[in-house]
């Protein structure tokens, strides 16, 4: 007789994936060294700081395999900026992808080639599709850890370099009552 298998597991209640062994990558303050609009706030903290992680599943990368992770973003700020992940387009830049906030409360920032923002609220079974040619990025504005659910091609990679080089055009800043408020990102706004 044959014994099933137990596949990995997703706690969906805290975003907790696990029963498998997974690839994790950390990203701290220091590997966003100037992404953040304030430099002064950011030479305050240490450079240490643990912004978020990812934990993957290991996929074969092949034609038509699908890979897929859970991104844990720290609640925090880097003056009034909210933490974010470095977001990206895919390499192959066609290339879909799909969100599932698990946990937490927080934005999803996409912008296309053109420029043109959009803002999606992520919160505990928000479904988000990210269609090709969008570049994309977190941003928890909740106070507690944000967790998301991500599934994308194999094929697809990520390019990080091509949003370095003009950037978001909004960012995420925390006003006055600690609401998030968006300012472009050529605005002093702090």
């Amino acid at each position: 007789m044959m014994t099933p298998m137990i596949p990995p597991i997703l706690n969906f209640a805290t975003g907790n994936l696990g029963g498998a062994e997974l690839v994790e990558k950390s990203t701290t303050l220091a590997d966003l060294q100037g992404l953040f609009a304030d430099p002064h706030a950011e030479a305050v903290l240490s450079p240490d700081t643990q912004l978020y992680r990812v934990a993957m599943l290991p996929g074969n990368g092949g034609e038509g395999d699908l890979n897929m992770g859970v991104t844990y973003l720290e609640a925090g700020r880097v003056g009034q900026e909210f933490f974010m992940t470095r977001g990206h387009i895919h390499a192959r830049a066609e290339q879909a992808e799909y969100y599932f906030g698990l946990c937490g409360r927080g934005l999803l920032l996409l912008q296309d080639m053109a420029g043109v923002c959009l803002l999606e609220q992520v919160f505990p079974g928000s479904v988000h599709h990210i269609p090709g040619h969008v570049a994309h990025r977190l941003v928890n504005t909740g106070e507690t850890l944000l967790s998301a659910l991500a599934v994308w091609p194999a094929i697809a990679g990520h390019d990080y370099n091509a949003m370095g080089e003009c950037g978001f055009a909004v960012r995420v800043l925390a006003g006055e009552d600690g609401m998030p408020h968006l300012v472009t990102s050529d605005q002093q706004g702090m």
